[in-house]
């Protein structure tokens, strides 16, 4: 692993814990600006890469985020990707894995690391750990092979000492500081005294090829979960939606639901009328298998999509980013049948 005085990394400041401080008024945490970063973070100086900083004007809480403010990311990103050998971005933990999954998507043949860090607790506050994530993560983002190439061209999320593809990450916790986790894939580096990497788990790109950035995300998409005693006048409402394009339905285990004729029914309908409709399960851990039983398999015959282990985060982002390029539900489909990122393990 390389990093030198040469090596350049852009930071990004979108806002989030990290940055924030306490409103006086209300006992808050609101969004500051990055001045007030910087001002708690002396160990700045004494960074061996050059990092420049980009800054939001108004700095977001990440609840607050949303496609149009993911394409303003990836306008930054392609507009300044030849003047630097890494990105860090500093986002709000609540968002934080869909931001990571969409821009998975809209990076097309990423071939430098794009690193997305914050914090538990605020950069001022004395047990912050928001001091550990943002070093280690401009660290990660300028290090290279002794050929020069990133060890890392992807998105990931750093948190806590893991090192995590961007669209395998979610949220796990809300409390600690080991807030985010990817269950069906392993971490592509741990950090202690060193940074380990696992190269192995690494995505490879295409380094002759250019990057090609995506602007347009299309979120016509509803997700909802099957619990025992789902209504039908419910769930029949919410699949009438005339602007809906896709559906992501958060089933039992292993892809089960309950093996109900009208939910069946409604389903098949839903998905004739040219209505992608994608199983994920509620389980943290597994994949979607919808042959093993039958109550899966009769999602399988009307028409539902496995959406194997992939998280909601980035069933619901990748989703977004097919119908914003695609008007077709029959390639959508097949977009969704086959990882494009790395971000589900195909079935055998």
């Amino acid at each position: 692993m390389t990093y030198n005085n040469c090596s350049r990394v852009l930071l990004i400041y979108t806002g989030g814990t990290i940055g924030m401080g306490r409103n006086l008024n209300t006992g808050a945490f609101e969004p500051l600006d990055f001045n007030h970063l910087i001002q708690n973070l002396p160990e700045f100086k004494y960074i061996s890469i050059m990092v420049d900083v980009y800054s939001f004007t108004s700095p977001i809480d990440s609840s607050d985020m949303n496609p149009r403010i993911w394409g303003q990311i990836v306008r930054v990103i392609s507009s300044k990707y030849e003047e630097y050998d890494g990105f860090v971005i500093l986002h709000g933990t609540d968002t934080m894995a869909f931001t990571a999954s969409a821009l998975s998507f809209m990076l097309e043949n990423l071939t430098k690391p794009v690193i997305l860090t914050g914090s538990q607790l605020p950069i001022g506050q004395l047990r912050t750990d928001g001091k550990e994530n943002l070093i280690t993560s401009i660290e990660i983002a300028a290090a290279r092979h002794a050929d020069g190439t990133p060890i890392v061209p992807e998105v990931c999320i750093y948190f806590s000492g893991k090192l995590l593809r961007g669209n395998r990450s979610t949220k796990m916790n809300a409390d600690g500081f080991d807030a985010f986790d990817s269950f069906n894939y392993p971490h592509l580096a741990d950090a202690g005294v060193n940074i380990v990497y696992h190269e192995e788990f690494i995505l490879k790109p295409d380094f002759t090829k250019p990057m090609t950035p995506h602007f347009a995300m299309e979120p016509n998409i509803v997700v909802f979960t099957i619990f025992p005693g789902i209504q039908e006048a419910t769930v029949r409402h919410m699949l009438d939606i005339p602007e809906l394009r896709s559906i992501v339905i958060r089933t039992y285990g292993s892809g089960n639901a309950p093996h109900q004729p009208w939910l069946i029914h409604l389903l098949k309908q839903t998905v004739d009328r040219g209505v992608t409709v994608v199983n994920i399960s509620q389980c943290a851990a597994g994949t979607v298998e919808m042959a093993r039983y039958d109550n899966g398999y009769q999602l399988k015959n009307a028409g539902v999509i496995s959406g194997h282990d992939a998280t909601i985060e980035s069933t619901v982002t990748k989703l977004m980013y097919l119908q914003a390029h695609f008007s077709e539900n029959k390639i959508i489909r097949n977009h969704m049948s086959y990882p494009m990122r790395g971000e589900f393990t195909k079935s055998s």
